[in-house]
């Protein structure tokens, strides 16, 4: 069968069947996990073999694990590699412009569509970043790529809006559930994160995705993927207080780091450096604190397998938590790829050790579990910076199996992620789409909103009249019921305002002197056609106005429709109705 479609199809049998069959779904889902957890075996295999040729270790060794690091390949190796990285895009933007969606944007703007060529050039500048030992994470590759598949496996078989973002879902629940070993830890990162709310719809596939992916990364024990986590002792009822003392303190830090990378971008553009220039420098820099200590390079996932890492000296801990804090902001601010998922579990296992050696410190008696603060620090701080007060708590439970450290980790993230929000109001991810210009802070689905426009919803039958019409000449041209309103235009056919026929046939008006122009309504008061119905609805409630008229973006304000407020709120509540059933699946 011939397509012109840019992107594979399955045949329309198959297509319908899956539409028509909710357990096709799953299967879908399945098959989806089985390809995110290779994509974590692939992407974790190809950084260790960038870490192994570059840095001359084993393969079977993590970089951020080594005692030292020999000092010429610590500076040269993120620094060239960032001048590559920064080359390499700068030709990328000539071939690609524009930028590329990540699943949390996708889901909540694009209705789960995502570009497969995008997510794999996302992928591998992860791979790279973190290969040549900058500070970032490899889970924003691991989930890009993930879901960009299973997008595109969306895609070819025509799956209706809300199954397309589930299937962008199952993508990234495979991918956290096989890089953290935690599989209800990947299915509610998709639930909070990236398909922006739970539904009894969804539950299966994400689900299934989620534990696929856990056992197929699994498999290979080797690559030891996950989190280690010693022995906890008992968690007591006072250490739930101090646990949410920890995830304030987590909050803010939290903040601290996310305007820190901000102020890194910003920083380096206001330099006017050469952008290749400015990974290359950071990379620099990031070497520079390596020679100190390797632990703050690359994710720092091998740090958080570091032996007896708790029991290290508190200056040790300090310096390197404050150095991996400040290696991650360079890192990112700097232009290289990944995210801050690895480097706060790491930072925020630092952080709740040297809390509870504080709070020792202060009050003797307490004698607090290193091993246990040490979690709730390291999910306290995810939370702030990554949002999914619920992900951290599963990270939580499922590498300790400790139910009541579980609930200690409850409260610090539920206080952190509120703090957060009170105080910031973002996660990171949403942070930098806020910088970008978007307004999203979740992944709940609002592209439906942007696509339900002014201009699709106007009417574009209405009728003009001269403003310097009189009158007189007004009232015989529309008699009393024959219109509602009628557009005024200039003497250049520009929007003048609207005039009221009720009111053009008030008996106190002075036929014989008085013009159009003098009883418009809403002069100044316009809509666009690109606007969306949020907008509009806001522009209707500021100029408490039942209509307006809609004229052109161009400046030259020619009237092309007429918008009524009723209409608007009618559209918006028919589609909100039609997305409520979607989700439900009552159709």
């Amino acid at each position: 069968m011939i397509t012109t479609s840019r992107y594979l199809e399955a045949p329309r049998r198959l297509r319908a069947f899956v539409r028509a069959h909710e357990t096709s779904l799953v299967v879908l889902a399945l098959l989806i996990g089985t390809i995110g957890g290779v994509v974590v075996l692939a992407m974790s295999v190809a950084v260790a073999g960038l870490h192994a040729l570059l840095f001359n270790i084993s393969i079977q060794e993590r970089l951020s694990a080594q005692p030292s690091i020999d000092s010429l390949r610590a500076l040269l190796v993120p620094s060239l590699g960032g001048l590559l990285l920064g080359l390499a895009f700068l030709l990328l933007l000539r071939w690609r412009p524009a930028r590329e969606v990540d699943p949390i944007e996708a889901n909540a703007l694009y209705g789960g569509r995502m570009s497969f060529r995008g997510s794999v050039i996302v992928a591998l500048q992860t791979v790279w970043s973190s290969g040549v030992g900058a500070s970032v994470g490899l889970e924003a590759g691991y989930t890009q790529l993930s879901s960009g598949l299973a997008a595109s496996m969306g895609r070819a078989f025509h799956m209706r809006r809300n199954d397309q973002r589930i299937m962008v879902g199952c993508g990234a629940a495979a991918a956290i559930a096989g890089a953290f070993g935690a599989p209800l830890a990947g299915a509610f990162y998709a639930f909070e994160l990236v398909i922006g709310g739970y539904t009894p719809a969804s539950l299966t596939p994400v689900g299934v995705a989620a534990v696929a992916g856990y056992f197929v990364t699994h498999g290979f024990t080797q690559l030891r993927l996950g989190i280690a986590i010693g022995a906890v002792g008992d968690v007591l009822g006072r250490d739930l207080a101090i646990a949410a003392l920890l995830g304030l303190l987590a909050a803010l830090t939290g903040i601290t780091i996310m305007r820190g990378v901000t102020l890194c971008e910003a920083m380096l553009a206001r330099v006017r450096l050469w952008p290749p220039l400015r990974p290359a420098l950071g990379g620099l820099a990031v070497g520079a604190l390596a020679l100190l200590t390797p632990q703050v390079m690359s994710s720092g996932h091998g740090a958080l397998h570091f032996a007896n890492l708790v029991s290290m000296p508190l200056g040790f801990i300090a310096g390197v938590f404050a150095l991996k804090a400040l290696a991650s902001i360079i890192s990112l601010g700097s232009g290289f790829r990944g995210g801050l998922f690895f480097a706060t579990l790491f930072m925020g296992a630092l952080g709740g050790r040297l809390f509870a050696a504080g709070v020792d410190i202060v009050w003797p008696g307490l004698n607090l579990d290193p091993n246990a603060y040490a979690v709730i620090g390291m999910s306290a701080l995810s939370a702030s910076v990554i949002g999914g007060p619920l992900t951290m708590s599963f990270i939580a439970l499922e590498s300790t199996g400790n139910l009541w450290l579980s609930t200690a980790v409850l409260a610090a993230v539920i206080i952190s992620t509120m703090i957060t929000r009170e105080l910031f109001g973002y996660s990171f991810a949403t942070w930098r789409l806020h910088l970008r210009g978007e307004t999203i802070r979740s992944a709940a689905d609002v592209g439906w909103i942007r696509d339900l426009t002014v201009g699709k919803m106007m009417r574009q039958d209405m009728t003009t009249v001269d403003a310097a019409m009189p009158i007189e000449a007004f009232r015989e041209k529309f008699p009393p019921g024959s219109k509602t309103q009628v557009v005024a235009v200039d003497g250049e056919g520009c929007y003048a305002g609207l005039a009221m026929v009720a009111e053009a046939h008030a008996p106190d008006l002075e036929v014989d002197k008085w013009v159009v122009a003098s009883i418009l309504r809403h002069a100044d008061v316009v809509l666009h056609p690109v606007m969306n119905i949020q907008e509009a609805i806001a522009v209707f409630d500021a100029a408490e106005a039942e209509s307006l008229a809609v004229v052109e973006g161009d400046g030259d304000r020619r009237p092309i429709g007429v918008l009524t407020e009723a209409h608007a709120m009618r559209r918006y509540a028919e589609e909100s109705e039609q997305r409520r059933r979607e989700v439900s699946g009552e159709i």
